[in-house]
């Protein structure tokens, strides 16, 4: 059993080459009830514990000033130098310099030395306090370990002794001007227990003490799940990895780590730690069964090559499928439709030669070269796209990519047969039409047979895979095999049903399992003869993903050319602007240049006469207005109830004919009578 010691000092002379390590938390109980939380993981650290410790990762470094008696944290990307501070313990012998060396003997004129007393080796004397600098290891002959070193003596002769590890002697480390950086002083088990001083600011402060501070993943006893906590915390531990060295761990596994292990050690029984997370990529019955704490049985992982499918949108919305090469279905090819010509090209470069019928009428468009086509024809693609120029007066000339096709029209059988009927002709890609696609076979394909082709192909499943108890391709429309590609699978199955298996691709399932000492569910020697699920459904978050991953971005139709507007067609009115009415504006420029200071370049012209027809009698005059009483300026409120009476008596008073003294004759005489509200 090691020493007791604190944790923080446990790690920082640690060497990792020696991991993994067992711990036992020995003292010191952390946070309320010993639970430590970091990024949602608790960990318990309760005395008695046996942790195992199975990776380090350095977050950042704990610096100490002794002189100033400070302390400061500094980042891993320090770029900062530091020197090593000779130490006044002495060496006894040369292989203890060897051992406490802090860096590698492999790192030449790394580590300088002087002995305090002569050394007479052999015939050569070495004078006391004569600087030696360790370069290497050797073995002599006789198998005796020496170390070479590098003296300079007197008049700076140059010199390489060979030292006996064995040779005794009172020896002490001698100051260095090499600098450190402070990764490499992390790094390094001896180094990172050593004093330095900063090469930025000297002779200011004392000696650097450096404190890492690692992130330490760790398997716990009872714990299902890689623990993480860092080494700062105050906790006092003791190395106990000789003791229970036959100790088993739980150790949790990834999907991928365990599509790593040897084929010896499948099958086996394993246990679900972690539910898949992320986004839902399978719609499957086994994948409702990948719940936390559920037993699964491994048969063995392999490399599969799959077909990516998919069918038309339908009442249950588009569907999606992997389907695995060993599928044993039976499929019939089925004529593709093409909704542009666009879509034409994208296919023959699959499928050189392609054939369709037109099943829709197209009239022709001369400006933008589009020919007239009919229900019926046949077109066969025999060029890849061209660059034609539009035909027109146009001042812009107009390209746009052309795809060249023979053209068929079927003639009645009174025809001359000897005629020929078919022309070549150029359809812009950005011609929309309706093209089935013609087939001349009529066959049933394997999968295996289908996939050597071209694809994308669409096909219908005519006969279904027996060895499954529900082919979920039967009954569709229409399939679409897009592409093929090779995943990764773990071959798995229920305990329930052992030999009912299906395949785990190992990158969509972000889950962790460990193994499990239990054993097989079956009771004959050898494993029941597997059937394997060859399709699997994958929903559409799969499919997308699957396409990010593969880069795959399509290139969008081209875009028809601009029309140019016929003669029949009416002008459109040009938009206001100040070059709408480009006659005024040249008109104005003009007279402004005609202008000069206090003149102008032609006279202002005379009035002209009046016309013969004008009398030249004085106008009549206009008849006086009737007199009326304005109304006020002031909007009425038309939330209070108001008499009208004012404006009854000013239109009486204005349209009478009579002369009245006063208002009140003017009632007498009145038939009509006021309301008043």
């Amino acid at each position: 059993m090691g020493d007791l010691q604190s944790l923080r000092d446990f790690i920082r002379c640690l060497d990792q080459q020696s991991l993994p390590r067992i711990l036992q938390i020995c003292s010191g109980v952390y946070f309320q009830g010993s639970v430590y939380e970091l990024s949602g993981s608790e960990v318990c650290l309760s005395t008695g514990d046996l942790v195992k410790v199975i990776g380090l990762e350095l977050l950042s470094v704990f610096c100490e000033d002794i002189g100033t008696e400070t302390s400061y944290e500094l980042s891993t990307e320090y770029s900062g130098q530091f020197t090593l501070i000779a130490e006044d313990l002495p060496y006894y012998t040369i292989e203890e310099i060897v051992g406490l060396c802090p860096v590698g003997v492999d790192v030449c004129s790394s580590f300088s030395f002087i002995s305090k007393d002569k050394l007479k080796i052999d015939n050569f004397t070495l004078p006391a306090e004569e600087e030696l600098t360790l370069l290497s290891l050797e073995v002599a002959e006789d198998g005796e370990r020496q170390a070479r070193c590098h003296t300079t003596g007197q008049n700076m002769v140059s010199a390489e002794i060979l030292l006996p590890l064995s040779l005794k002697g009172e020896f002490y480390e001698c100051e260095s001007d090499r600098g450190y950086s402070l990764q490499e002083i992390m790094s390094s088990a001896r180094l990172s227990t050593r004093r330095f001083r900063s090469t930025i600011v000297k002779h200011i402060g004392g000696p650097l003490i450096f404190s890492p501070i690692y992130e330490i993943k760790a398997i716990m006893q009872m714990r299902k799940d890689i623990v993480k906590f860092p080494s700062s915390l105050e906790v006092d531990v003791e190395d106990v990895t000789e003791q229970f060295h036959d100790l088993v761990f739980i150790t949790p596994l990834s999907m991928a780590e365990v599509a790593r292990k040897p084929l010896e050690s499948f099958p086996t029984v394993v246990e679900i730690l972690d539910v898949p997370e992320g986004k839902q990529f399978f719609n499957t019955l086994w994948f409702q069964e990948l719940q936390k704490d559920r037993h699964l049985v491994l048969h063995g992982w392999g490399h599969t090559p799959m077909v990516l499918a998919s069918t038309r949108k339908g009442r249950k919305g588009k569907q999606y499928f992997l389907i695995s090469q060993r599928y044993g279905g039976r499929m019939r090819r089925k004529a593709r439709e093409f909704g542009s010509v666009f879509e034409l090209y994208l296919a023959s470069i699959q499928s050189p030669g392609l054939k369709v019928n037109v099943t829709q009428h197209c009239e022709a468009v001369e400006e933008e070269g589009v020919p007239a086509l009919s229900v019926g024809e046949q077109l066969e693609v025999l060029k890849m796209p061209l660059l034609d120029k539009l035909e027109g007066n146009s001042e812009v000339a107009q390209k746009v990519e052309n795809l060249i096709c023979k053209r068929t029209v079927e003639i009645d059988d009174e025809d001359d047969e000897d005629e020929d009927d078919s022309q070549v002709i150029s359809l812009p890609l950005f011609m929309e039409g309706h093209f089935v696609e013609k087939l001349s076979d009529n066959k049933k394909y394997n999968l295996t047979d289908l996939i050597n082709k071209s694809l994308p192909l669409d096909v219908k499943v005519v006969t279904q895979d027996k060895e499954l108890e529900k082919d979920p391709l039967t009954g569709l429309t229409a399939l679409k095999l897009e592409e093929t590609f090779i995943e990764t699978v773990v071959l798995t199955s229920l305990p329930s049903k052992p030999d009912m298996c299906f395949e785990l691709p190992v990158r969509w399932l972000q889950m962790s399992v460990c193994f499990m000492s239990e054993p097989l569910p079956w009771y004959t020697c050898e494993s029941p003869k597997l059937r394997v699920e060859t399709v699997t459904e994958v929903t559409e978050n799969f499919y997308y993903e699957y396409h990010k991953l593969k880069n795959k971005v399509e290139e969008p139709p081209p875009r028809p050319p601009k029309r140019r507007p016929s003669s029949s067609e009416v002008p459109k009115m040009p938009p206001k602007s100040k070059t709408a009415f480009p006659n005024l504006a040249s008109n104005v420029t003009k007279q402004l240049d005609d202008l000069s200071l206090g003149q102008t370049m032609m006279k202002r012209p005379s009035v002209p006469p009046p016309p013969d027809d004008i009398l030249t009698e004085a106008p009549l005059p206009l008849p006086r207005k009737s007199i009326s009483i304005p109304e006020s300026i002031t909007q009425p409120n038309t939330y209070v109830k108001r008499s009208s009476m004012p404006q009854t008596l000013a239109r009486r008073l204005s349209d009478s004919d009579h002369d009245y003294e006063s208002v009140d004759d003017m009632f007498k005489n009145s038939n009509d009578s006021i309301m008043h509200y």
